[in-house]
């Protein structure tokens, strides 16, 4: 799959904003998805979770790869943060529901051909940012409740679920404020603002193909 992000102008505005407001069709999207609905409401499964997790797996996998490498990048730098890494907490939570081989569960084309877009940002920490927020404060907002759904809905009490646990973070929404206001700290002009908006689109265009895909 080929996505193209077509940046569209820009008035003067803070980043945050214009990062949410400029995706906010996409993220609907992307939430009512059958696959996303039907396991916001019990009518899935743990087998289904555990295959969507492994395609999560995937995706975090370059993510965290990624910021890693641009963590000295003064761009980049205004979001990865330790706290946030998601990537032992998915594994944790895929050996309680798949057990150790869960590295063996396939990754289908849509989460290969978004860790792909996530890997081409590797030299562009401006795109990166767009993926960064995307990924991590959905972990920090809807997530959460998501998290809860699961324990309640599929009887995932004894783990595999702490992938949407953040002990480093003790109060979710002062991280998030803080998180929106380095965005908006950083020296970008319109059209560089531009780039990230159609970037997050994209990202949301991505995760509604691997919602998708997990419904078919």
């Amino acid at each position: 799959m080929t996505v193209t992000a077509t940046p569209e102008p820009l008035t003067q505005d803070a980043l945050s904003s214009l990062m949410r407001e400029g995706s906010r069709a996409e993220h609907t999207s992307a939430e009512n998805t059958t696959f996303m609905t039907d396991l916001l409401e019990g009518r899935s499964s743990v087998e289904a979770y555990t295959v969507f997790l492994r395609q999560l797996a995937a995706v975090y996998e370059v993510l965290e790869s990624v910021g890693r490498d641009l963590a000295g990048d003064p761009v980049a730098a205004a979001v990865v943060d330790d706290a946030l890494m998601r990537a032992e907490a998915i594994d944790a939570d895929l050996r309680v529901l798949a057990g150790d081989d869960w590295r063996d569960l396939p990754v289908g084309p849509a989460a290969t051909a978004y860790a792909a877009r996530i890997a081409e940002t590797r030299d562009d920490a401006v795109l990166y940012l767009a993926h960064h927020y995307t990924r991590y404060l959905g972990d920090l907002s809807g997530g959460q409740a998501i998290g809860r759904i699961l324990q309640r809905a599929y009887g995932l009490t004894d783990g595999g679920v702490s992938f949407y646990e953040f002990p480093a973070i003790a109060k979710p929404k002062i991280f998030k404020d803080a998180y929106r206001a380095n965005l908006d700290a950083l020296p970008f002009d319109d059209e560089t603002k531009a780039r990230v908006v159609a970037e997050v689109k994209v990202a949301f265009g991505l995760n509604e193909a691997l919602f998708a895909e997990m419904s078919a």
